[in-house]
């Protein structure tokens, strides 16, 4: 199941230093030797930590060709870029030159976003699989068959590998050997990437609804139903849950309750999974908008590009949002 509600996409990947709401895309440096989809469990988008984000010119420094599109965000650790394709690979790239250190070729698009971990570099692929990889050599530690595609980026805490499926499940599986410790079982397909904060796993579901789970047993703390699928991934800040939906709304959720604190509809559907900055919430939508949303509905701003639409989440190294011009 996927979402083709946008145009395609470019076959290369780019290394292009952008600034987005405090978001760049750097090297990590010794002190960033773990790397997750949006940058943390949590899931918050917020990269103003990490050395070097500042830098805001835009100039290309480089550019990798994968055989297809390349619809993974990387993960940057120690001088290396690690990003799936849909050329079936999973590819660790030099951060400084774009040189090729290796490739791990699974049987589907690898459209799931690396998690690295303590050298150990988490992805999905919908061959069915998530994949641990050695994060030096790319050489294969495990592989945990689910029912169906694996689009959803694994998140890492606690020695658990929190991973949704294509066959409606979430995963929690033993970070060093694969082993499954629990699965639970939604109403459709999860593609909303699990976040994780203390003792709980926040996942969206086709299904439309939210879920918050027990990180150690996969049992239902609670789940908010929305107007339609949630492809979006929860991100999680201050005891909030912020989530979109293809009802049009970005959520705002009490992360111990399930409760809603506040919504916001947008044009269009919310597939973008949204970051928190400051106590400002940036998503976007496919109505063509950037939304920067405060502390509730009534000071949300948005910036519209004449011409184009605003794609998140299935983009190549741009973490934050591409903009893909239409076609006329």
């Amino acid at each position: 199941m996927r979402i083709h509600k946008m145009v395609s996409f470019s076959v290369v990947i780019f290394l292009i230093t952008i600034l987005f709401a405090g978001v760049a895309i750097v090297p990590a440096t010794a002190q960033n030797d773990t790397m997750q989809y949006r940058y943390n469990a949590a899931h918050t988008g917020d990269y103003s930590h990490v050395a070097g984000s500042n830098v805001s010119i835009g100039e290309l420094t480089w550019s990798f060709t994968t055989g297809a599109p390349a619809s993974s965000s990387p993960a940057v650790v120690n001088g290396v870029v690690y990003v799936g394709s849909e050329d079936n690979n999973v590819y660790a790239l030099n951060a400084s030159t774009g040189a090729k250190v290796w490739n791990y070729t699974t049987a589907g698009w690898v459209i799931s976003s690396p998690a690295v971990v303590n050298g150990t570099l988490y992805v999905g692929s919908d061959d069915s699989n998530v994949y641990a990889l050695n994060a030096t050599t790319g050489a294969k530690v495990w592989n945990y068959t689910t029912g169906n595609d694996v689009l959803s980026s694994p998140a890492v805490a606690n020695g658990l590998v929190y991973v949704g499926s294509d066959d409606n499940n979430t995963y929690a599986l033993n970070a060093s050997t694969g082993a499954k410790v629990w699965n639970y079982t939604t109403g459709s397909a999860v593609l909303s990437s699990p976040a994780v904060v203390n003792s709980t796993v926040y996942v969206g579901s086709y299904d439309a609804n939210v879920y918050a789970l027990n990180a150690s047993t996969g049992a239902k703390v609670w789940n908010y139903t929305t107007g339609s699928e949630v492809y979006s991934s929860p991100a999680i800040s201050n005891g909030v849950v912020y989530v979109g939906s293809s009802d049009n709304n970005v959520y705002a959720l009490n992360a111990s309750t399930g409760k809603v604190t506040w919504s916001f509809a947008t044009g269009d559907w919310v597939l973008s999974s949204p970051a928190v900055v400051n106590g400002t919430v940036y998503v976007g939508s496919v109505d063509g908008n950037v939304y920067a949303i405060g502390n509730g509905p009534a000071v949300a701003s948005s910036s519209t590009t004449p011409g184009f639409d605003v794609v998140f989440a299935f983009v190549g190294l741009v973490i934050a949002a591409y903009a893909v011009r239409r076609r006329t």
